[in-house]
């Protein structure tokens, strides 16, 4: 059975354990050597409505090596060039993951071949994301319960793919905790591995899980355990930097990806890097939070226009709000804020 259990490895979490874990780390020299710049254990995962150009340009200031952009359609790449136009990578972005999601094989191999041609580091392939049934047509997540589809893919996609640009997959533990899902998800797996695919990051929840409850640590860390030659990233719960050390003491993991962790806290990657140093983490002044706010607003706003680039800043902002001194305060005037003018205001207001 692939069910999480009871007594979780989660539960082995300690601020003081993954001190230890992070002082004597090495990283995996595979990373690098796949993935020229890819030299720490952590990066940003793929997220969707969030992981744009702006998101990934402050995470990599504060210290992420490698960052994914989110789920981009295959019917998309290979027809609408306002969205290649919006996900190539801008200055500094780089090394960079493009991650495409769909349900047709022959659609996907094209999509990943104009991914090579926008320059991407990697083509990572989306079989995990809990998305909804689009035109009774399977993509993301539902794709485990049809482990055939969902190989035809893989086998597509990196045939289209040149043999010198890496290709990866992101899966969830199963479509749900049944025996036969369990199956299903080895299937995949092991198919992956055959067919080239360099590293497999799997997110510890199941689809049917969607972003409810707690993945299970137990499961990934006996994955990792059952495929010593495969280099495998985990996923899932993992909100301050103690967690990635954490991960990757009690799973045995090659890396984390930190997703929902960063939208309030993208200081997590420069924490993670002073927890590598022996430091203590440190959370940055609101001086800096207002400055990181702005910056990102400014890059969407160049990009989108200030009206979208207002939307898009609320479902972060949010989050980070969280945290503030003021919180409810903060929340309301983020979502008041419509152009440039009423964000700076509200910046100053909060933040100075």
């Amino acid at each position: 059975m692939n069910s999480p259990q009871a007594s979780d490895l989660r539960e082995r979490r300690s601020a003081e354990s993954a001190r230890r874990c992070a002082a004597g780390f090495r990283v995996d020299a595979r990373l690098g050597a796949l993935v020229p710049g890819f030299d720490q254990p952590f990066f940003l995962a793929g997220l969707a409505g969030y992981s744009d150009h702006a998101m990934r340009h402050t995470a990599r200031r504060l210290g992420a090596p490698f960052c994914v952009t989110e789920a981009i359609l295959d019917h998309h790449l290979l027809t609408s060039p306002k969205i290649r136009a919006a996900e190539r990578a801008g200055p500094g972005d780089w090394p960079l993951s493009g991650q495409v999601i769909g349900s047709d094989p022959a659609e996907m191999g094209r999509a990943a071949a104009v991914l090579v041609e926008m320059g991407f580091s990697v083509v990572d392939v989306n079989l995990a994301c809990p998305s909804k049934l689009v035109k009774r047509r399977e993509r993301g997540g539902n794709l485990l319960s049809r482990p055939a589809r969902a190989i035809e893919i893989l086998r597509a996609v990196r045939t289209a793919v040149p043999s010198e640009v890496p290709c990866s997959v992101k899966l969830r533990r199963g479509w749900d905790d049944s025996a036969e899902m369990a199956d299903a998800f080895e299937e995949i797996f092991e198919a992956a591995g055959s067919l080239g695919y360099v590293w497999t990051t799997v997110h510890s929840r199941t689809v049917a899980q969607r972003y409810r409850g707690l993945g299970s640590w137990s499961w990934l860390a006996d994955l990792v355990r059952r495929h010593p030659e495969r280099l495998i990233f985990g996923s899932g719960d993992v909100e301050t930097a103690e967690d990635i050390f954490s991960m990757l003491e009690l799973c045995g993991v090659h890396a984390v990806a930190v997703a929902r962790g960063a939208i309030a806290n993208p200081w997590i990657f420069r924490q993670a890097h002073e927890l590598l140093t022996g430091s203590e983490p440190t959370m940055p002044p609101l001086a800096e939070q207002g400055d990181v706010l702005l910056e990102q607003f400014e890059l969407r706003a160049r990009l989108l226009g200030e009206h979208r680039a207002s939307i898009l800043m609320r479902k972060q902002s949010i989050h980070l709000a969280e945290t503030h001194p003021e919180r409810d305060a903060l929340r309301h005037a983020f979502i008041e804020a419509n152009g440039a003018a009423d964000w700076r205001q509200v910046i100053a207001q909060f933040f100075r």
